[in-house]
């Protein structure tokens, strides 16, 4: 199954704007500006959360005018899969409600979490260049998206998990003392979808150190990932963990143990340093080689079409190292999209790949 037709309507700078015909691999080409990373940006709505950019829904739509607020979106996409019925996936905001999300499968509404039985996505943007170097939210953001991609229905256990946290904050952050049967049963519900959500990750990392071990040695500088937990990996142990740490928590008014303070600590392999402290190409080409490693994963249940984002990747790569990383995404199995502001570092997959150039909102092949 492959993502063949994609239309954008009224998306960031496209009033409207259709492609058809992909390929394994697909470039969008055009200068700065043009709107190649918002076709991106739409392609990754099609997964549970915010997408690449984690914009707000209400901000997202065309501005006909600078002053002009943000018209109601609308993106699909036809997946198609051999002789089998086309599927047709849709997503948007409704112009009453700008910040409420319309997902469609086929033309009926489903919730955003239905994506993932049709989709697995990941991406890989210049503004994660830095991940390394960012706060420990960002890279359980990182992590989380991972699993996504593997896991759809860890999505459901992530926000479950959000509720019960900021519901506990709030409880602490009271100058009342809480009830403790309420502090209870928030911390059950906490501990509970805290658990999974921390299996998920350790599964995702298990999976990684599997497929980095396996991959070939090529250009790319190899990592090292160790998850830190921050806190029991079990329900009973982290349930226990914060009703011990109440009084803790209520000077701090924020709950200071949990799967919400987890860490994804990485080194390079082979200098044996903290990613952090690694030259700007060094975690660049640490960055890349978890995405081709995650790349090889396969999906839980049916396999679902895998899409893999890639956001000015090839720009500051040397010829080598664009030719490992192509050998590599092709091996790989998954449909390919890539941006760049010329076709010269995709030369070794232009005769294979779909192409259109951007500029000013418009697609053209």
């Amino acid at each position: 199954m492959a993502l063949d037709h994609l239309r954008l309507t009224e998306f960031r700078n496209h009033r409207e704007s259709t492609l058809s015909g992909t390929a394994r691999f697909n470039l969008l080409v055009g200068e700065n500006g043009a709107g190649k990373t918002n076709v991106l940006e739409a392609i990754s709505l099609f997964a549970p959360g915010r997408g690449l950019r984690r914009a707000a829904l209400a901000e997202i739509g065309r501005k006909p005018a600078p002053d002009d607020p943000p018209a109601a979106f609308a993106v699909s996409a036809r997946l198609l899969a051999g002789e089998a019925e086309p599927v047709v996936l849709g997503t948007g905001n409704d112009a009453e409600r700008p910040g409420r999300r319309l997902v469609t499968i086929n033309g009926a509404e489903q919730p955003a979490s239905a994506l993932g039985e049709w989709l697995s996505l990941f991406w890989l943007t210049p503004a994660m260049d830095r991940l390394f170097m960012d706060s420990p939210g960002a890279r359980r953001r990182f992590v989380d998206r991972m699993v996504l991609a593997l896991e759809p229905g860890h999505a459901r256990a992530a926000t479950r998990l959000e509720a019960a946290l900021r519901e506990r904050n709030r409880l602490l952050a009271d100058d009342r003392e809480p009830d403790p049967r309420w502090l209870d049963a928030i911390e059950q519900q906490l501990a509970e979808t805290g658990a999974m959500v921390a299996a998920a990750r350790a599964r995702l990392i298990a999976s990684l150190h599997e497929a980095l071990a396996r991959a070939p040695d090529g250009p790319f500088a190899r990592p090292d990932i160790v998850y830190q937990p921050g806190g029991p990996l079990d329900a009973e142990g982290l349930a226990e963990a914060l009703r011990q740490s109440r009084p803790r928590d209520r000077a701090a008014r924020r709950t200071l143990t949990g799967p919400h303070r987890d860490e994804l600590v990485v080194t390079m392999a082979g200098k044996r340093q903290p990613a952090a402290e690694c030259s700007t190409g060094e975690q660049k080409a640490m960055l890349i080689a978890l995405t081709l490693a995650h790349a090889e994963l396969v999906p839980s249940g049916e396999a679902p079409t895998r899409l893999l984002l890639l956001d000015e990747v090839a720009a500051h790569l040397d010829p080598v190292r664009r030719t490992a990383l192509f050998d590599r995404l092709a091996a790989s199995g998954a449909q390919v999209w890539m941006t760049g502001t010329e076709t010269m570092p995709f030369s070794d997959v232009l005769g294979e790949a779909a192409v259109w150039t951007v500029a000013g909102g418009t697609l053209a092949r």
